[in-house]
């Protein structure tokens, strides 16, 4: 199935090359002559929780590490029979491939210009030499192949979580141009009902705890343990599940940072261990807003306490970070995550 997925996309992509409009003459002879495509991947976080497997384990970092090598062996041998079949791209002559260079013989040149060892594991198991000739033999019809993008609006459309990150919130509001749109982790939903947790008040607590789970007591530990949100996964989790999917990749990855109290010690640990392993780049550094709205819709006098992370102390005002909105939602607006209105479908 995987296989089939990757080998239709970048045969899509390819003819997208093509069919495109393209502004301008010079634009067109620049995409026809290197012909590159971007194939990225979306619901990481659900391919994990369907295995009942937390982001925070070396489970999730083994997983990040055989999907992507999965992914990246059929796109570059998809691309590879692409070029037997409608020629190779044009700039292709003492490009990396043409050197039998693959992305993950590209960390050795990288060490080499650094001068310090790339601290991630090069481990295969697949056999590699089948692309390796398949290249030898016909070259490439692109000269990228992959790219991990953010898919924050794509991936709200179809319903599956956000690109390769762990869920943001297991229910929040996102506001768009489209207009406003409630989000709810549906399998933290379905694992409730089949352990007959979820009603109104399993539903009020997490709207109280902004999605959180982790502080609700009904809430069994495997359960907690499972369903952390973005802030509450460690962001050495996040950049090695990065590191061990980059090596399969030939451009980079839009990874998202997520730290609820950013301190000078945290970040630098944090960049520091993303450059060690080897990551391209990373993309945005998210943090907790330093105040809480008021939840209309929340009776609070149910809970008495505050979610622990309203207790933390606000983000250092010298650090430019981006803050995660917090949407206020009017009685009007609430949705009981049972309906079968069209945000939920």
């Amino acid at each position: 199935m995987l296989e089939e997925t990757v080998r239709t996309a970048m045969r899509m992509l390819d003819n997208v090359i093509d069919i495109n409009y393209y502004p301008t003459p010079e634009a067109r002879n620049s995409n026809t002559n290197h012909r590159p495509v971007g194939l990225g991947i979306m619901g990481f976080q659900d391919a994990l929780l369907a295995q009942g497997i937390s982001y925070a384990s070396m489970q999730a970092v083994e997983f990040a590490d055989a999907s992507m090598e999965a992914i990246s062996y059929f796109a570059i041998l998809a691309s590879s029979e692409l070029a037997g079949e409608r020629g190779r791209y044009g700039s292709y002559t003492g490009s990396k491939w043409d050197r039998g260079l693959l992305p993950i013989d590209t960390l050795d040149l990288y060490e080499k210009e650094r001068g310090i060892p790339v601290e991630v594991d090069r481990q295969t198991r697949l056999d590699w030499q089948v692309v390796r000739d398949s290249i030898a033999a016909n070259g490439m019809r692109n000269s990228n192949v992959m790219a991990i993008a953010p898919t924050a609006t794509i991936s709200t459309i179809i319903g599956v979580s956000q690109s390769i990150e762990p869920s943001y919130k297991h229910l929040y509001v996102k506001s768009n141009l489209s207009g406003e749109f409630t989000q709810v982790n549906r399998q933290l939903v379905d694992d409730l009902k089949e352990r007959d947790l979820w009603d109104s008040d399993m539903l009020e607590a997490l709207k109280y705890y902004d999605g959180s789970v982790t502080e609700i007591d009904r809430i069994p530990d495997d359960l907690k343990a499972r369903y952390l949100t973005a802030f509450e996964v460690e962001p050495k989790w996040t950049i090695e599940c990065a590191a061990h999917r980059q090596k399969w990749i030939d451009m980079g990855q839009s990874l998202n940072l997520y730290l609820a109290e950013p301190s000078g010690k945290k970040l630098h640990e944090m960049y520091m261990l993303a450059w060690e392993r080897g990551l391209k780049t990373t993309y945005y550094l998210r943090t907790l807003a330093a105040t809480q709205v008021e939840k209309s819709t929340v009776d609070v006098n149910k809970f008495g306490i505050q979610p622990r992370w309203m207790k933390n102390a606000s983000a250092s005002g010298d650090i430019q970070v981006e803050r995660a909105a917090v949407t206020l939602v009017t009685p009007g607006q609430t949705c009981n995550l049972d309906g079968d209105c069209e945000a939920c479908q």
